[in-house]
């Protein structure tokens, strides 16, 4: 795939999304979440990218929703949807949704519903969603205690390209390979010519140490899954709870998992956590001890009379001596015994083993007040201690890298299932929350049984079901506050969906094939002579191009509010008379329906929202549309209502009211 073919992506794009392992399969599956991996490129950004590159596999111009309204209607779809999602990323997902005339995508997206509608939305799902997110490259690796050596130049920059976590040093010979050794824990030297070369400390000869990267630096690997070890754990309990198939075991994930802390350090390992704890106690420890040799030297001073013959003082004076020969001469062994007692305080407090030896040197044997350590012998010891501890974490870390090399791509998809979830819980809440089903597609016209807007602002549940069946061109006449307005918006909702592939609020839905979608919304108040014909000339557009663009839907809410009424009606009936010449469906809203009718020279069909009466002054409405009857306006219910009195003006009335006859 070239993916500077997707529509908007560019050079600078198409060169992150290379980066991917697979990002043309990752594109093509719909995987925002794994072309969000891709540098640079955002979750919304990466919802863009993929619906581009969905309506370039279906050859989907994008041209469905042809007006602002429209386009209103479809966000407030998605934003009802998203509502029902738990994470970020099944919003952004749900943004490659939209309506479509293409029968592919739809078909596509149907499957997807068909099979979201059977998933229960349990509350431990959901619950466990919540912890649930991308996974994410972690940041620049860099370790320290290892470094690579060589003698080849090709060789240093091939090293530095490969192996960027770890220093590459340059050496010419054993020696400098020894003075490297010592300053690191481990070096791994690229070059055949170091094999059989007796270096002190850990050196190892691995040609072939740039082909297998994760092998010298199994942070690499690990840096991945503690990065990302919240959001692989919070997936396992997803699949659990929603009962999952799992692209691998879980349990043995999981405990691998356990292993490892939030800096990639292996855990639970008794020896290493003895080590570090030395290590990071070892400055407290010696200090510890001096005060205990000190304390122990100082009682052994204060409980002892020390006696000194004249001519003995007079040598020692002589000889320049100090305490410490007196010590030496007359307290050697409590001395001695401070100072044990100094070592084995260091040695059992940091638990030493092998490096006990070198513990015992850190006081010295000439007797000294107070005692102290031997600065050279305790730093000799933190080297000591410093390498085992990471001698032992690089082998833990590569035993555990080689346990969790197999499972970053199931992780990885484990991640990517949880998420996929949310997607399809989202349109199954959707389903149950407003009682949706899947429409019928196919054949001509619209028909809505039992249907019920969510858009309304009102509670989904006081909303009063409604049928109707359009086809062809229609006049839709009721009373102000009758429904109208909301009928339009249900009609345009159920074909958005229809067309997204999702389940519509109604008991029975049929929806023919429709290529566009024009809803025009009521205009506030008249239009100026260049708005007026500006509208004019999109309406001109409209019924020229109606034809070629194959099967038109066109909405339109009170058009005569843009000039006056005896010019609107001209002009609707107009618009409609060559709307029904091409064969397409329109619903227009209008209180000159009868008007328009009169005006056209073709028949147009009327339906009206009929308004029942008027009851304590509060209008009574039967919102579902009667086929072929033209409404009843609100004033004439008013005088109807006069007429029926039994005051003095009753006639009045009842001739006011054959005028609406």
């Amino acid at each position: 795939m070239d993916l500077t073919a997707i529509p908007g992506v560019g050079a600078k794009t198409a060169d992150a999304l290379a980066e991917l392992e697979a990002p043309e399969a990752a594109i093509e599956s719909g995987d925002v979440a794994a072309v969000a991996r891709a540098p640079g490129i955002s979750q919304g950004r990466a919802a863009r990218i993929v619906r581009a590159a969905i309506r370039q596999r279906h050859d989907d111009e994008g041209t469905f929703l042809a007006t602002p309204r429209a386009r209103e209607v479809y966000r407030d779809v998605l934003d009802l949807l998203a509502d029902r999602t738990v994470t970020d990323y099944a919003a952004a997902r749900l943004e490659t949704f939209y309506p479509s005339a293409s029968e592919s995508r739809i078909d596509e997206v149907r499957a997807l519903s068909e099979r979201a509608m059977e998933r229960d939305p349990d509350d431990a799902v959901l619950a466990a969603l919540e912890d649930v997110e991308p996974l994410e490259v972690p940041g620049d690796v860099r370790v320290r205690d290892r470094c690579l050596a060589t003698t080849d130049g090709e060789t240093y920059a091939s090293a530095r390209e490969a192996i960027p976590e770890l220093s590459v040093e340059v050496v010419e010979d054993s020696r400098d390979l020894a003075e490297l050794a010592r300053g690191y824990a481990t070096v791994v030297a690229l070059d055949d010519s170091f094999a059989g070369v007796d270096v002190e400390g850990d050196v190892r000869v691995e040609p072939d140490a740039l082909a297998e990267p994760a092998a010298v630096v199994p942070e690499r690997p690990l840096a991945f899954f503690a990065h990302n070890r919240d959001r692989i754990l919070a997936a396992i309990t997803v699949h659990r709870a929603a009962d999952l198939d799992a692209p691998c075991d879980l349990d043995v994930l999981e405990a691998a998992l356990d292993r490892l802390d939030a800096e990639g350090t292996p855990t639970g390992d008794d020896e290493l956590r003895r080590l570090q704890t030395a290590v990071d106690d070892l400055d407290a420890a010696v200090g510890e001890a001096e005060s205990v040799a000190n304390d122990r030297l100082r009682e052994a001073i204060e409980a002892q009379d020390v006696t000194i013959e004249g001519a003995d003082l007079l040598s020692l004076v002589e000889r320049g001596a100090g305490v410490d020969e007196v010590l030496s001469r007359e307290l050697a062994d409590e001395y001695d015994d401070a100072v044990e007692a100094a070592r084995e305080h260091v040695i059992d407090t940091l638990d030493l083993r092998d490096v006990a030896d070198i513990a015992r040197r850190a006081f010295p044997d000439e007797p000294t007040f107070p005692v102290e350590r031997e600065e050279s012998v305790v730093s000799r010891l933190r080297e000591e201690l410093t390498t085992a501890r990471d001698r032992r974490a690089e082998r833990l870390k590569t035993e555990l890298a080689d346990d969790l090399a197999s499972m970053r791509e199931p992780a990885e998809t484990l991640v990517d299932a949880a998420l996929e979830l949310d997607v399809e819980l989202a349109i199954a809440r959707f389903a149950a929350d407003f009682d949706a089903t899947m429409p019928e597609l196919g054949g001509d016209g619209i028909t809505i049984e039992g249907g019920r807007s969510p858009l309304l602002d009102v509670e989904f549940g006081d909303v009063e079901p409604v049928d109707y069946d359009v086809s062809g061109v229609r006049l839709l006449s009721g009373v102000n506050s009758g429904g109208k307005t909301s009928m339009l918006d249900l009609i345009a909702l159920t074909v958005i969906l229809a067309h997204m592939g999702l389940p519509v609020p109604a008991d029975r839905v049929h929806v023919g094939r429709i290529d566009a979608l024009h809803y025009h919304a009521k205009t506030q108040g008249t239009l100026d002579a260049g708005a007026f014909e500006s509208t004019l000339r999109s309406f001109g557009e409209l019924v020229t191009d109606a034809a070629s663009e194959g099967e038109t839907l066109v909405l339109v809410d009170e058009l005569e509010s843009i000039t006056e009424p005896g010019a609107s009606a001209k002009i609707m009936a107009g618009i409609l008379e060559a709307l029904g010449a091409r064969d397409q469906t329109a619903v227009f809203v209008s209180h000159l329906a009868r008007e328009i009718r009169e005006t056209a020279d073709r028949e147009i069909g009327v339906d009206g929202i009929q308004a029942l009466g008027l009851e304590d002054g509060k209008l009574q409405v039967d919102r579902t549309p009667r086929k072929d009857t033209l409404a009843r306006s609100t004033p004439e219910l008013i005088v109807e209502k006069l007429a029926d009195g039994n005051d003095g003006d009753a006639g009045f009335y009842a001739d006011l009211l054959a005028k609406f006859e």
